[in-house]
C-alpha cells in the first residue's frame, strides 16, 4: 500500500497483517535503514521467518572507482564487519527453530564472514559454502586468475542432521555409490540385491577397476546369488545399505568395471552439490548468471547492477523451504529474492533503503503481480496474482541527512541548518549557540568546503533519534496522518 494513497477501512483491519495466531498475513516491502527495520519487526516476527536470503554489499580489498552494488563498496575491513554484525545478530532472532540463512559473498569477504557467521550462528550449526558459477565473462585484466565463482554460506539457526535439503531429482532414482575421495570401506551385498547387466556366470574376486571383488559368486538370472562383498570409495555404510534394500532399493551393476550404483524405487531428490552452475541444473530450472539476470530485467525496463538471476534463488528457496514459509532479504536490491518467493508461493519481506526501491523494486514487483513470464515463470508456470504491503520508516534525522547529502552549494546546506536547528534532534552535548557561531565563523571565513560542513551538520545529529519512535507517532509536532497512525496500530495489533 503506497504511503500516498489512503487506506481503506477494510485494510485497517488489526487481521490484515497478521491473524489470530500472529502469523504473517501480508507479504511487505518496506523503504528504509534495514538495521531499524529489522528491530521493528522483531516485537511480531521473532523466531517465524524459515530463511533469510542475503545479497549484502560486498568487502573489497582493493578500492572500487564506483559504488558496484550501489551501497558503499569502499568498506574498510572492520567497518564492514561490524555493519555485518549488527545486522547479522537481530537477524539471528527473528529466524525460526528451524531457519536458515543463505548468504552471497565474493572471494575478498568470504573468509572473514565464516568467521564472523562462526561467532554469531555458532561453528556447529554451519551447513556448507555452496560455489555459485556467477559469470560467463571473468575479468580478463586478472594476471593471476580470472574468478567466475561467488560463495553462498549456509548456516542454520540450530542443526538438525534429520532435516534434508532438496537439490535435484536423480534421474530415475539412478545414482552412484562409488565417490572419489571418500575412504575405502568394505559393503556386503545380501544374495539377490544387485541386478547385473552381464552374463550369467561365476565371477572370480579380483579387483577390476575401482572396486576390489572380496569374494567368488555366481549371476543367476541377472542376479546376485550369494552374497557379495566389495571394498572401495563408498558413500554408504553397511546400515545404510541394509536400511535401503528394507525400503525396496536395489543396486545395479552394468559393466565389468563393477561401478555399482544405487536405484530407488521411486525417483528421489539428492541434497545440493556444492558447486552450482547451469551443468548441475540443466535438468532442473537451470542456474543463470548476474549477465542472465540483467537481461531479464532490461526486457521489464529495469536497469540495476549485479542483481542475481532467479534461477539460483529458486533453486535455495526450493532447497530449504515449503509454501507460505517465510523468506526475509533486508538487502532487497531490484527485488529478486522477493519476485522468486512470491512466484513460488511463499510469503515474503523484502527491505531496502536506497531509493530506487520505488522505481525499480516496487515496479518490478507489481509487474509479477500482473504475471511477467521473466525469469522462473514459465519453469514454475506464473500465471501472476497475489499483492503485497508497501511500508516505509518514517525519517526524523535521516530526512535531514538526506537533504544534507543532496546539497550542491553552501546556500542549500544553509538552508537545511536552519531548518535542523527549528526541528532536529541534536546529541546530548550539543550546544545551539555556541554551534551557530562557529558555524557562521567557519562560513565567513570560507576555511571549510562543502563537503567538510556536510560531516560536521551530520556528526552532531542523534543517531538514535533518524527514524520516529513508534510511541512519538501521536506527538503533533512531528506530524504523522491518521492514516500512518492506523497503519502502525495495524502492523502491532493495536
Amino acid at each position: 500500500q503506497p504511503t500516498n494513497q489512503p487506506l481503506s477501512p477494510d485494510f485497517l483491519d488489526n487481521q490484515a497483517f497478521f491473524d489470530k495466531n500472529g502469523d504473517l498475513q501480508q507479504n511487505l516491502l518496506i523503504k528504509g535503514n534495514n538495521l531499524l527495520a529489522l528491530h521493528s519487526l522483531k516485537e511480531r516476527l521473532a523466531g517465524k521467518i524459515k530463511l533469510i536470503y542475503i545479497d549484502p554489499p560486498y568487502y573489497f580489498k582493493e578500492k572500487k572507482p564506483h559504488d558496484t552494488f550501489n551501497y558503499n563498496s569502499n568498506f574498510k575491513l572492520s567497518s564492514w564487519l561490524v555493519f555485518m554484525k549488527n545486522r547479522l545478530e537481530i537477524a539471528k532472532e527473528l529466524l525460526s527453530k528451524n531457519g536458515i540463512i543463505l548468504i552471497h559473498i565474493n572471494e575478498d569477504g568470504n573468509a572473514y564472514l565464516k568467521i564472523l557467521m562462526n561467532e554469531i550462528f555458532e561453528g556447529e550449526n554451519f551447513v556448507e559454502t555452496y560455489i555459485w558459477k556467477n559469470t560467463d565473462n571473468p575479468d580478463s585484466l586478472s594476471k593471476k586468475s580470472r574468478s567466475s565463482v561467488e560463495y553462498i554460506i549456509a548456516f542454520e539457526k540450530k542443526i538438525n542432521k534429520s532435516i534434508s535439503y532438496i537439490g535435484k531429482d536423480t534421474e530415475n532414482g539412478d545414482a552412484p555409490l562409488l565417490h572419489t575421495g571418500n575412504n575405502y570401506k568394505p559393503l556386503t551385498f545380501p544374495a539377490g540385491s544387485i541386478k547385473f547387466k552381464l552374463a550369467d556366470g561365476k565371477i572370480s574376486k579380483g579387483k577390476p577397476d575401482r572396486v576390489e571383488i572380496v569374494n567368488d559368486f555366481d549371476i543367476i538370472n541377472g542376479i546376485n546369488a550369494q552374497e557379495v562383498t566389495l571394498i572401495g570409495e563408498f558413500v554408504w555404510s553397511q546400515e545404510t545399505v541394509y536400511e535401503e534394500i528394507k525400503k525396496g532399493t536395489y543396486f545395479l551393476i552394468k559393466s565389468h568395471k563393477f561401478s555399482i550404483r544405487f536405484q530407488r524405487m521411486e525417483s528421489n531428490s539428492m541434497a545440493p552439490e556444492k558447486y552450482i552452475d547451469e551443468i548441475y541444473l540443466s535438468k532442473a530450472i537451470g542456474v543463470g548468471t548476474n549477465e542472465d539476470a540483467t537481461s531479464h530485467l532490461k526486457k521489464l525496463g529495469l536497469t540495476f547492477s549485479n542483481s542475481k538471476p532467479e534461477s539460483v534463488v529458486s533453486f535455495f528457496i526450493k532447497a530449504v523451504t515449503n509454501p507460505s514459509d517465510i523468506v526475509l532479504d533486508f538487502f532487497a536490491g531490484s527485488g529478486t529474492t522477493c519476485t522468486v518467493a512470491h512466484k513460488m508461493g511463499r510469503r515474503w519481506i523484502g527491505i531496502e533503503q536506497m531509493d530506487y526501491i520505488e522505481d525499480i523494486t516496487k515496479v518490478r514487483l507489481q509487474k509479477v503481480l500482473d504475471g511477467e513470464q521473466g525469469g522462473i515463470s514459465k519453469a514454475v508456470n506464473w500465471q501472476g496474482g497475489g499483492s503485497f504491503v508497501y511500508l516505509e520508516l518514517k525519517k526524523y534525522n535521516q530526512y535531514f541527512i538526506d537533504k544534507i547529502l543532496q546539497a550542491q552549494t553552501m546556500g542549500e546546506l544553509d538552508t537545511v541548518y536552519n531548518d535542523m536547528a527549528k526541528n532536529a534532534f541534536f546529541k546530548f552535548w550539543f550546544d545551539k549557540d555556541d554551534f551557530q557561531k562557529q558555524y557562521k565563523k567557519d562560513a565567513d571565513d570560507k576555511q571549510i568546503s562543502l563537503d567538510e560542513r556536510k560531516v560536521i551538520l551530520i556528526k552532531v545529529m542523534d543517531e538514535n533519534q533518524l527514524y520516529l519512535n513508534y510511541a512519538d507517532m501521536d506527538d503533533t509536532r512531528f506530524n504523522v496522518s491518521d492514516d500512518d497512525k492506523a497503519l502502525s496500530k495495524a502492523f502491532y495489533g493495536e
